[in-house]
């Protein structure tokens, strides 16, 4: 199943904002945070980052992807201005902590069946992402 608006080939992706629509809105930023976080569950590295119940994380992060790539500002007005580095501060996050997010996530959008276009803009972001909230020097 590809994500789209129909069955139609959606319209051309012109900047990281025609995501949410391009993929077909909520739904399918859903389905990407629960692949994400099923593999994150069963992930040795990065299970004791997040707290036991992932409820609120899925929540928070489905809402925050989805405004960040053209949705909703849901998550803004819950939550403020994101500050990606302020509320990943807390936790160490290395270049195997980076690398083990970033193959959860880009193997969640393969299991979304995200499209090719958009997959290729939101994989750019997610590196992009995960190279700037590294804080700790180990494993460099």
């Amino acid at each position: 199943m590809r994500i789209a608006l129909n069955s139609s080939e959606p319209a051309p992706i012109e900047s990281l904002r025609d995501i949410y629509t391009f993929v077909g809105g909520m739904p399918a930023f859903e389905r990407i945070v629960d692949a994400f976080y099923r593999r994150v569950e069963a992930d040795v590295l990065l299970r004791p980052m997040y707290p036991s119940d992932l409820v609120e994380a899925r929540r928070h992060l489905a809402l925050f992807l989805a405004q960040y790539f053209g949705g909703p500002e849901e998550y803004s007005a819950e939550r403020g201005h994101p500050r990606l580095r302020l509320r990943h501060q807390p936790f160490k996050i290395g270049l195997a902590e980076r690398n083990a997010w970033l193959a959860n996530m880009l193997a969640a959008l393969d299991e979304a069946e995200v499209h090719p276009a958009a997959k290729a803009l939101m994989t750019a972001y997610f590196e992009d992402t995960s190279l700037f909230l590294m804080n700790s020097e180990e494993n460099k």
